[in-house]
């Protein structure tokens, strides 16, 4: 059992800062029919998986408190095809605030409620 695991090992994570046992060092496989993603995906299925598993923690997260989570998503457009990143950019407008980075305003497929450019030193409101 996990709590007689962490009970016995408390003076030895206190020591070295950190917990040895637990949930967070769990592997889980993610998978699409039979191939492991992590292995035999493309980068774009993968960064689908780990988009797919963020919005159900969101979703679990509001149906728990009543209040959608502020999702922070960096880059995350950039290995997705175009038809994934429209399905995405419309599931992200019914899940909350969001914040999107990209390279560029032509990288969102969808018009965003708000689009800021970022240079060096200089945040702008673009058009």
């Amino acid at each position: 059992m996990i709590s007689t695991e962490l009970a016995s090992l408390f003076a030895r994570d206190l020591e070295r800062g950190t917990t040895g046992v637990g949930p967070h060092l769990d592997e889980i496989a993610i998978r699409s029919g039979d191939r492991d993603l992590r292995t035999f995906g493309s980068q774009g299925e993968q960064r689908m998986a780990v988009l797919s598993l963020l919005l159900a923690e969101a979703g679990v997260l509001t149906d728990q408190g009543g209040i959608p989570p502020l999702l922070l998503l960096d880059d995350a457009l950039s290995e997705l095809d175009a038809d994934r990143r429209r399905l995405l950019s419309t599931r992200l407008g019914s899940v909350g605030q969001t914040l999107v980075t990209a390279t560029g305003a032509e990288a969102l497929p969808l018009a965003p409620a708000q689009l800021l450019a970022v240079t060096p030193g200089r945040v702008e409101a673009s058009a």
